[in-house]
């Protein structure tokens, strides 16, 4: 594979069941970022060294064998995807490239950093109000001085649901970026290089919120500085200032 000329290249991973649904609108969001996607599943050549930054899809829950929890009947896994998105994390670490976890992809994302899950998160924080929707719902709030706030912008956000897992502990390196109103953790980040951030949303069905795009805007910009060796955090910071630049006409 060719890298384009002028578009950073995202491999996205997603399910091989119903992954076909899902990735066109991943790769829409990413190609309105600037990007150009190619799609990943368990079983086919997944190489890292042909992209300039990852995307971790949503998708089934992940096994608790990663992170030494207990199974749930009710649970359906994947392991062969288990197995490719955590090796993918952590060659995107080794590597210097950039990731954005989805809902299921951030989960695994803490998980590969040595972090673990609530399996059954609104048991946890029953102040949460539990919705299964695309649609923007649920309302998070972000965390001050966050990256994942640069590029959003810093009212509370609507987003939508379509999960029952969450982070509990936090992997290494990475910090919460946004909770619900109920306490439960939506959005974790990586302070320094490689960028790293991850949403328990999934921004693909909200492409027409601009504040949503910007987070395809974040990633893509740091996968640029990635494939130029420069900061990815002096990137996204400088994306971050055009996007509020943006906003404050906007608004």
């Amino acid at each position: 594979m060719r890298r384009h000329a002028t578009r950073p290249v995202i491999g996205v991973t997603t399910s091989r069941r119903s992954g076909w649904r899902i990735f066109p609108l991943v790769r829409f969001n990413v190609w309105l970022a600037g990007g150009r996607a190619v799609r990943w599943v368990a079983g086919r050549d997944a190489d890292m060294a042909q992209v300039d930054g990852i995307i971790i899809g949503g998708g089934d829950d992940i096994s608790p064998d990663l992170y030494g929890g207990r199974i749930v009947t009710s649970a359906r896994l994947d392991p062969d995807r288990d197995a490719l998105e955590r090796r993918l994390v952590c060659e995107a670490f080794d590597q210097n490239k950039p990731i954005l976890g989805i809902c299921r992809g951030s989960q695994m994302m803490n998980v590969a950093l040595g972090g673990s899950l609530h399996q059954d998160a609104y048991g946890v924080y029953t102040a949460s109000r539990r919705y299964w929707t695309i649609l923007p719902r649920k309302t998070v709030c972000l965390e001050p001085g966050t990256r994942l706030i640069g590029l959003t912008g810093g009212k509370p956000m609507k987003i939508n649901a379509l999960h029952s897992q969450a982070v509990d502990r936090l992997g290494r390196g990475m910090r919460v970026a946004a909770r619900d109103t109920g306490g439960m953790i939506q959005a974790v980040e990586r302070e320094r290089d490689p960028f790293a951030l991850g949403v328990q949303w999934h921004p693909e069905h909200l492409f027409y919120a601009r504040r949503q795009r910007a987070i395809f805007a974040g990633l893509v910009a740091a996968a640029a500085a990635a494939h130029e060796h420069r900061s990815q955090v002096g990137a996204v910071s400088r994306a971050a200032d055009n996007l509020a630049a943006g906003r404050a006409v906007l608004d």
